[in-house]
């Protein structure tokens, strides 16, 4: 391997406890759906965020926890739950559990209204169709390398 040769004495990387947990959450919300559980580590993958993370974007909002679910969702959430909007983000941003599900009910809503998996997945981002566009093909990309081109086929046998 070529990490070898440039002197690196570490091995490859193992997931982290952190990153188990996420896992753990993932496979929770997806209830067993093989191919929603690839879906929300696709997403993961994207948002590359973590338990406690708050990162600021431009237009004022902050993404939250470790699929960064935008704080735009806080108030429906928050009323879907009857809970008060300050638990939410707190929920979103260090509950790695409640962050999945949050995650799958974002993405299992666009698709429900949809009935299109891929603009689901763009739809998970941004509301507007470019960059809905280019967010689905990264999230591709990161399906491809997780899990190999076998992501893609129909028929899994």
């Amino acid at each position: 391997m070529a990490w070898l040769d440039a002197g690196y004495a570490s091995p490859l990387p193992t997931a982290t406890s952190e990153e188990a947990e996420v896992g753990r959450c993932i496979r929770n919300a997806a209830r067993g759906q093989r191919w929603l559980e690839k879906t929300l580590w696709g997403l993961r993958d994207q948002e590359g965020g973590w338990i406690g993370a708050e990162i600021q974007n431009s237009n004022g909002s902050h993404d939250l926890g470790p699929l960064q679910i935008n704080s735009w969702w806080i108030p429906k959430l928050a009323e879907l739950l009857d809970r008060p909007p300050a638990q939410i983000r707190i929920w979103l941003r260090d509950d790695p559990c409640f962050n999945a599900e949050a995650a799958r009910w974002i993405f299992a809503s666009a698709l429900s209204t949809t009935g299109d998996y891929w603009k689901s997945v763009g739809i998970y981002h941004s509301p507007k169709t470019l960059r809905q566009l280019r967010y689905a093909a990264r999230v591709s990309q990161h399906l491809m390398a997780r899990f190999g081109p076998a992501v893609f086929r129909s028929n899994p046998h």
